[in-house]
């Protein structure tokens, strides 16, 4: 009977290249297939609650080059585990699920497409498992995801990361000082690392491998000898001294969603690292800004392949997948292979290895 009327919906955080799928997706089900798109506001909120919006190739044809995404996405809307506040300011939870299926049954749905990171698709997954025909399509800044080679929205991240290094250089260079550049990564390293590395910093610290302060701080005098007195160092939000734990927030340690907030290892790091040299140490934390704004070139293309391939895997009736680049092709992975994964950066991995061998300082001792 073929594709009639699908629905998309993009949950977890908001990342460069979300409104190119959306298009590639709405596109795709209209001009290849005659179906209707139907979009799920506000993540799984959405579905629970029924909050729509039709999509159109008339109001998706100027969205390619738009961050963030037109259909809104919540962290806090697992539909299995639904957490809110009651009139007493306690959070409740409830379990949501039954509801979120009843809304894709009313609304005629044959196929759901969702859009987002580990935690995501493994909601995906569930709902898979209860007979919801469903395409997952990967999504986060991290890169963290199983079964992909990149995500979308990581080059965007990235991109921003090395910019802000760039000009971190300048900076640094013409005042002799430190310069940290705190960037995300609660538990995978790879917007530190590559960033790190596409913008020459001297020492990059990530969740995977905790870092010895001694080396670090010999690192930096090494430089100072070495007639080149500042140093630009990148670390993850998530990584930590060795035998310590990750610095969250003091005031805000839980949210809404139950996930801990980091947040501070920069600041931390510096009042570690000023104690024990003689310049100044400045510390800059990127945050959010790494989530916004228009998607690089290779962001907007993998989107929209990965838009138009969830397309065509629906089509055929490959539910319970999730479209994957496995360089240069995309292909389709069971959501049972990643669902609730994460992937973090082997300790040695390529990337790794490059780095130590050309003198970049990982904390575990390379100069």
């Amino acid at each position: 009977m073929g594709l009639q009327r699908v629905g998309i919906l993009t949950g977890g955080g908001d990342c460069s290249g979300l409104n190119a799928v959306i298009r590639a997706v709405t596109r795709t089900a209209i001009i290849q297939y005659g179906a209707e798109v139907l979009g799920l506001e506000n993540g799984f909120d959405g579905l629970i609650f029924g909050r729509t919006m039709r999509l159109t190739t008339g109001n998706t044809k100027d969205i390619l080059t738009l961050g963030g995404t037109i259909l809104g996405t919540t962290n806090k809307g697992n539909p299995f585990a639904y957490r809110e506040f009651d009139e007493d300011g306690h959070i409740t939870v409830r379990d949501l699920s039954a509801q979120a299926m009843d809304t894709f049954t009313s609304q005629g749905l044959d196929c759901l497409f969702v859009v987002g990171g580990e935690g995501t698709l493994e909601l995906a997954h569930k709902f898979q498992q209860m007979g919801m025909p469903v395409v997952g399509i990967p999504k986060t800044i991290d890169n963290d995801l199983e079964g992909t080679d990149y995500t979308f929205g990581f080059q965007t991240a990235v991109q921003v990361a090395c910019d802000a290094m760039d000009r971190l250089h300048t900076t640094g260079r013409s005042h002799d000082r430190v310069m940290i550049l705190e960037v995300m990564g609660r538990n995978a390293g790879w917007i530190a690392l590559e960033a790190g590395l596409a913008g020459g910093a001297h020492i990059i610290l990530i969740p995977e491998i905790p870092y010895n302060l001694d080396n670090v701080v010999a690192k930096i005098q090494h430089r100072i000898r070495g007639k080149s007195p500042f140093s630009i160092i990148m670390v993850a939000e998530g990584a930590r001294e060795e035998g310590g734990e990750r610095i969250t927030q003091s005031t805000a340690t839980t949210r809404l969603q139950g996930v801990e907030q980091l947040g501070g290892v920069g600041f931390h790091l510096a009042c570690r690292i000023r104690e024990r040299i003689p310049l100044e140490v400045r510390t800059t934390v990127l945050g959010h800004i790494q989530r916004g704004g228009s998607p690089t070139a290779f962001d907007r293309v993998l989107g929209t392949r990965l838009g138009a391939a969830a397309v065509d895997a629906a089509a055929r009736g490959d539910f319970g997948t999730m479209v994957a680049l496995k360089t240069p092709d995309i292909v389709l992975v069971p959501l049972s292979e990643l669902a609730g994964l994460c992937r973090t950066v082997p300790v040695d991995h390529q990337l790794i290895r490059a780095a130590e061998a050309t003198g970049v300082n990982l904390g575990r001792g390379a100069m």
